[in-house]
């Protein structure tokens, strides 16, 4: 069977094309092996299951390995205790009995007593599940590690917490009760604050029954390396001819490792990209065009992981206005973690903490919400996107963007709309009003970004990326000559890294003998086109 990318379910290295995952699975085994209680609590989407899996498997030659997943159970398994310990019992007779190595590692008579009140729905409760529990922990031929993925699925459930608060008893007691060896939750939220969610109450928040858990510190997201490691299998089948460093970086700039959207990209280039029109093969989709098409294609999609994303949004307002502040006017938001609307945020990977400073996950999430902030009503009914939408058509010439026809278009139409004012702005509405200008025209063919190296409160670079080709625009106030002669040095050297030799730049100057409109500057070998307006 050919193996594919998949972002459907756990992956399966048999069958799909995975990151080596043997680096983070030796870190976690350390846990283990230290006899540690901990959570895996990722963002949606970011390989828990996968990793549960594949640690299974790693860990079975020193220890039996139970794995039981509480997505397979139901909301009435946790209507009481009596209900929810025969659940819990079945579900674990169940997973030992499905691995022979474990079946004949922990059969006795403890095992056979709990399944057997088990298959009669006879556990009368958490203490009598908990004294078999102990039973076959200290029968078994090898410790016994419990992991339970997709917790999420108890919350909100007391049962559950009374279900910690025996795993943290026995825990504390276990040199004279035997008991597991290592526990491992997996989910979204931090099971911490399960209780949070049930009792509002200030107390309860602090005497979790997980306060028992060890730090887990393991990073999961993939790094450069770990994406390149993954492209050279595929190029091992597909003789692609990629450059599989250069493709890994690019996915890299733009998904910053969220497991998700890398295996997302990917599978777009393998199985859209690659025999479309522009890019007939895998040589031609395997390239940064081919990426960048990739992109667009994501970007206007949907999924689940962009509607919780726009989700939060909507549920937390103060969310909303400071990813608005950080995207358009560069703002420095000091991250602060007893902030609830930012600990979710965090929690779900849409946030990171930077430095200590909030900043969004990644370049793909930060495009999503760029194209939702200038595409809503309100943008749509300003008066500069409508004057783009109308003349759109004009700004592409053979398929290809020409942002100089663009900049002087816009010159144009901003001293039609705005040039009998005097009015005034700041650096952020210069950025805004531009990028309603430039949404309508890109809008279906092309993306744009802010470089994160410039997102600060005078100056902003815009990547534009528009069929395969880039563009580089510095947006910014004018404050005289030697300011603008500086800021054209720091463009002709940023463009260097792109590998361009044309650079952008629009000024907005507020002094009343400016002289508007767009012309040519030499910078040594690069050539940047000028717009004042």
């Amino acid at each position: 069977m050919k193996r594919y990318f998949n972002v459907t379910g756990a992956c399966d290295a048999q069958f799909h094309y995975m990151v080596d995952l043997r680096e983070r699975l030796a870190e976690i085994k350390k846990l283990v092996d230290a006899g540690e209680y901990f959570a895996i609590n990722r963002a949606r989407q970011y390989g828990k299951t996968t990793t549960l899996n594949a640690l299974a498997e790693y860990l079975q030659d020193e220890y039996i390995v139970v794995l039981l997943d509480f997505q397979k159970m139901s909301g009435n398994d946790f209507e009481n205790e009596e209900t929810f310990a025969n659940s819990f019992a079945e579900a674990f007779i169940t997973a030992i009995e499905a691995d022979a190595d474990a079946g004949s590692s922990l059969s006795g008579e403890a095992f056979d007593g709990l399944k057997s009140m088990a298959v009669e729905g006879k556990v009368p409760g958490l203490r009598k599940l908990f004294i078999s529990l102990s039973r076959i922990c200290a029968d078994a031929a090898k410790p016994v590690v419990l992991m339970i993925d997709e917790v999420d699925s108890a919350a909100n459930n007391q049962v559950f917490l009374d279900f910690l608060a025996q795993l943290r008893g026995y825990y504390l007691t276990r040199r004279k009760t035997p008991i597991f060896q290592s526990v491992i939750l997996a989910g979204v939220y931090d099971v911490k604050n399960i209780q949070m969610k049930i009792r509002p109450d200030g107390e309860h928040k602090v005497n979790s029954p997980w306060n028992i858990a060890a730090d887990f510190d393991v990073v999961m997201s993939f790094s450069a390396a770990d994406i390149a490691g993954m492209l050279r299998e595929y190029e091992t089948d597909k003789a692609a001819g990629m450059d599989t460093d250069r493709m890994a970086e690019f996915i890299y700039d733009y998904t910053s490792g969220y497991p998700f959207l890398v295996s997302r990209i990917c599978k777009l280039i393998d199985e859209k990209v690659s025999g479309s029109s522009r890019f007939p093969d895998e040589h031609t989709a395997w390239t940064k065009e081919g990426g960048l098409e990739a992109v667009r294609i994501l970007l206007s999609e949907k999924n689940t992981l962009f509607d919780s994303l726009m989700g939060k949004i909507y549920d937390y307002p103060e969310l909303r206005r400071l990813t608005y502040a950080i995207l358009f006017g560069g703002e420095k938001i000091v991250y602060n973690p007893d902030e609830q609307w930012l600990d979710i945020a965090e929690m779900l990977g849409f946030v990171k903490n930077a430095d200590g400073n909030v900043k969004i996950s990644n370049r793909i999430f930060e495009m999503r919400l760029y194209n939702y902030f200038l595409t809503t009503n309100d943008a749509q009914d300003s008066p500069i996107f409508k004057a783009a939408s109308r003349d759109k058509l004009q700004y592409i010439k053979d398929g290809r963007l020409d942002m100089e026809t663009v900049l002087t278009k816009y010159v144009e139409h901003f001293d039609s709309i705005y040039g009998d004012t005097d009015e005034t702005f700041s650096e952020e509405e210069g950025r805004r009003r531009f990028l309603l200008y430039l949404r309508p025209i890109i809008n279906g063919s092309g993306n744009y970004y802010i470089e994160a190296e410039t997102r600060n409160a005078r100056r902003m670079d815009i990547v534009v990326d528009y069929a395969g080709e880039q563009f580089v625009i510095e947006l910014k106030i004018w404050r005289g000559n030697a300011y603008n002669e500086r800021g054209e040095r720091q463009l002709s050297e940023y463009l260097d890294y792109f590998n361009l030799k044309t650079g952008y730049m629009l000024s907005y100057n507020f002094n009343k003998k400016k002289s508007t409109g767009v012309h040519k500057i030499s910078a040594g070998d690069k050539t940047i086109i000028e717009a004042v307006v």
